[in-house]
């Protein structure tokens, strides 16, 4: 029989969990972030090149980026699909020297990444990943009706009241009943 962990047993594993993905993050011969619309990357490259020395090929299920005539720094399959003439990529002067910084634009604005590819060593869980705060006002319009449709069947269904899909189901019973007074809906039950 198992038992759930304690807060602070769980905290502790959390925290030993973020150390190892930190370790892990930083053996990656790159950086990456993350938003829930798209990922961030960054390849430390030696000062002296230019941009006709870099190598990025970004496809809709795939990525290489690195230096001419080296072995790439990424090379894989992505785990969910890009934008590719969205997504872009420079080569920028930084404090360390210059940098390959890539932005993928995510094709599912609902998913987060595991990875950067199918094949790296390192994957990312997921499900400890804390949503940015963002503002209704922020989305588009489908997305911000969906999302308010949500929150409002989620408010229903906390106060025991019925949701907007179930609403719309009473409402059509009543008018059919208005429509057959002659039929008897005593016993009729909501499915």
């Amino acid at each position: 029989m198992s038992t759930s962990p304690t807060p602070s047993e769980r905290e502790k594993k959390d925290k030993e969990d973020r150390a190892r993905e930190a370790e892990e993050q930083a053996k990656l011969p790159y950086k990456w972030t993350q938003t829930i619309q798209d990922l961030d990357i960054t390849v430390p490259v030696p000062s002296n090149l230019r941009g006709k020395d870099i190598v990025v090929d970004m496809k809709k299920m795939y990525l290489k980026a690195g230096v001419k005539g080296q072995e790439p720094v990424i090379d894989g399959p992505l785990p969910h699909e890009i934008h590719p003439s969205e997504s872009t990529w420079t080569l920028e002067t930084v404090t360390a020297g210059k940098e390959i910084s890539l932005h993928l634009d995510k094709t599912n604005k609902q998913q987060w990444w595991a990875s950067v590819t199918t094949n790296s060593p390192y994957f990312l869980d997921t499900s400890k990943i804390t949503p940015e705060n963002s503002k209704l006002g922020d989305l588009d319009g489908e997305t911000r009706g969906m999302v308010e449709k949500m929150m409002y069947d989620q408010r229903q269904k906390e106060m025991g009241k019925p949701t907007s899909d179930e609403e719309g189901k009473m409402a059509m019973l009543e008018k059919f009943k208005m429509q057959h007074p002659e039929m008897d809906f005593s016993n009729a039950k909501m499915g």
